[in-house]
């Protein structure tokens, strides 16, 4: 995501004493500041003499915090700032940010016009400043990377770790089938907020501001009303729900327990993914990463203290989980307050009015398909369960390292929805087709070494979370049928993030559940009652349903792309 900004002419004493007049400036990327934050260098090219020079992130930040001497201005006076040009202008030296500059956000604009200059020489200098025209690994990765750890992979992670090590077998299923129920309720939520990053991120390309408010307003009652519905529904119906995920007899009460105080909790999740899908949209995925790494802390600390220190077992899991996610809503909410905004809150915005449709049209099929793929999880888990508490304590172990596995992935197709919806709110397509060749060649960089991983050291990395040989060798069975999930999904998710950015979530969402409905759930259902059942076997079921997914959105993507041509030929 870019932000643009329009500042004042300034006076620049840095490569030469040369009077400039800034025209847009471009961020290529996220969370990466001047000076502090980066090492990002400005080519600046003077149209006056045709000659390059090059300054330093510093001295483009002396450049700004000049600006309010008088500026020279003559015929030929004019800049261009590359692409790799960040925003936030934070000074090198004491991390200010120059409240004089006024920030307008933008989708990623690289071509970048001159203000002045004659017409000869911007052709070439537009043409150097061609570099980011296309998506890089830089353009679709930093965007990413922040999103890569979520607070719910976190907590559950850090429950099973130190339940598994402090606790008992009884805990580790409890808090391994009570994580499936919170991922459930957790991504569905994900998916729905994605209309939220969708819809802010196209208003940003299209510089429809005032659109933005209104978005934020509404989606701030549908969410309220959401988990307000979810926390009736988890806390009054936590037994029945544990009973139906075939929890084993010795795990019903703790798995119980587990789901009620998350379930409690609920209001805290739902603020943390709202407010994440705002700051995404807004092209700032850095914040997001910074409410994880506090609520991390806080987790570690709760667990250490309440599992290990007073063996409360699964409940003070639980406890430690919802209290680090409402710290991690605190910092959300402190930031959100002292973001400089290019558009205004208002109070009259916060109610269910027009835009809400919009988000929701995005939002709902995504959430719908999410739902029902984490409801055949779900049925997966209960399909264990009926194997025993060491099977359904091996497969919650390996559901952990699953869940991290598909973390690049899925922070790939979320930024990407982000990315590709602003660039195509600008006009940008070829820009947005490129950024799914990217993301897919990064994907399958990371897929192909997780996937060693997996298959190779899967009981070295089940063995961090417990040292029950038994639940260790059933959760790498598990993985070994599951590996090659982390190859396919690259490819699988990538393209749904770039459809997801087109506005194609209704496809998206019949794709998911074509392969969730009639390939992942009966193939698992048929190999859990084989007569020697075997999670490797049940594991399969996932990289299966994938493939045919992939095969479904290729095909779609061709079919859609030739429509698209055949209609730019007609015009």
């Amino acid at each position: 995501v870019a932000l643009s900004m329009m500042i004042p002419p300034v006076l620049c004493s840095a490569a030469k004493q040369n009077v400039l007049q800034f025209g847009e400036v471009c961020r290529d990327g996220i969370g990466s500041g001047l000076g502090q934050l980066g090492a990002a260098t400005v080519a600046i090219e003077y149209a006056d003499d045709g000659e390059p020079g090059g300054v330093s992130a510093r001295d483009v930040v002396a450049a700004v915090a000049d600006h309010d001497r008088p500026p020279q201005r003559g015929a030929d006076d004019g800049g261009f700032i590359g692409a790799q040009a960040v925003a936030g202008l934070r000074a090198a030296d004491g991390g200010k940010i120059l409240r004089e500059v006024k920030v307008f956000e933008d989708a990623h604009g690289h071509r970048l016009g001159l203000r002045g200059g004659d017409e000869e020489r911007q052709p070439r200098i537009a043409q150097r400043g061609e570099k980011g025209r296309h998506a890089g690994v830089g353009d679709v990765l930093r965007p990413a990377l922040p999103g890569v750890v979520l607070p719910e992979e976190v907590g559950g992670a850090v429950d099973l770790l130190v339940v598994g090590r402090f606790g008992s077998t009884s805990g580790l299923s409890a808090v391994s089938t009570g994580s499936q129920v919170l991922n459930l309720v957790t991504f569905v939520v994900t998916q729905l907020a994605m209309g939220v990053t969708v819809l802010i991120a196209r208003y940003l390309g299209e510089k429809k501001h005032e659109f933005i408010s209104p978005v934020i307003g509404g989606a701030a009652v549908v969410f309220a009303l959401l988990a307000a519905v979810l926390f009736g529904g988890l806390v009054f119906l936590a037994r029945p729900i544990s009973s139906l995920m075939q929890a084993p007899a010795e795990a019903l009460d703790l798995t119980t327990s587990y789901v009620r105080i998350c379930g409690a909790g609920i209001f805290f999740i739902v603020a943390y993914n709202m407010l994440s899908a705002l700051f995404r949209g807004m092209g700032d995925s850095r914040s997001p990463l910074i409410f994880v790494l506090v609520a991390c802390v806080v987790n570690i600390i709760g667990d250490l203290v309440l599992v290990a220190g007073f063996h409360l077992d699964a409940v003070g899991a639980a406890i430690a989980t919802v209290a680090a996610q409402a710290v991690s809503v605190v910092c959300a909410v402190v930031m959100l307050l002292k973001k400089a905004l290019p558009f205004s809150i208002k109070k009259a915005d916060f109610r269910l009015n027009f835009q809400c449709k919009k988000f929701l049209a995005i939002g709902l099929p995504l959430a719908l398909q999410e739902f029902l793929t984490q409801l055949s999880f779900l049925a997966l888990c209960a399909f264990v369960n009926r194997l025993g508490l060491e099977a359904s304590s091996g497969y919650g172990v390996a559901c952990k390292i699953v869940n991290f596995a598909m973390l690049i992935p899925s922070a790939l197709m979320q930024s990407m929805a982000s990315f590709i919806s602003q660039n195509i709110g600008a006009g940008k397509h070829q820009r947005a087709r490129q950024t799914l060749r990217t993301g897919i060649g990064i994907g399958l960089f990371f897929g192909l070494f997780v996937f060693a991983l997996v298959l190779c050291k899967g009981d070295l990395l089940c063995s961090f979370f417990t040292t029950d040989a038994p639940v260790i060798a059933n959760g790498y069975a598990y993985l070994k049928g599951f590996a090659l999930e982390t190859i396919l999904t690259a490819i699988l998710f990538s393209m749904i993030g770039y459809f997801n950015g087109s506005g194609k979530t209704v496809f998206v969402m019949a794709q998911g559940l074509f392969q969730t409905l009639l390939v992942r759930l009966p193939m698992a259902y048929i190999m859990s009652i084989q007569p020697n059942a075997s999670l490797t076997m049940i594991g399969l079921a996932a990289p299966t349903s994938t493939a045919v997914g992939i095969v479904l959105n290729v095909g779609f993507y061709l079919w859609w792309t030739r429509k698209g041509r055949e209609r730019a030929s007609l015009a």
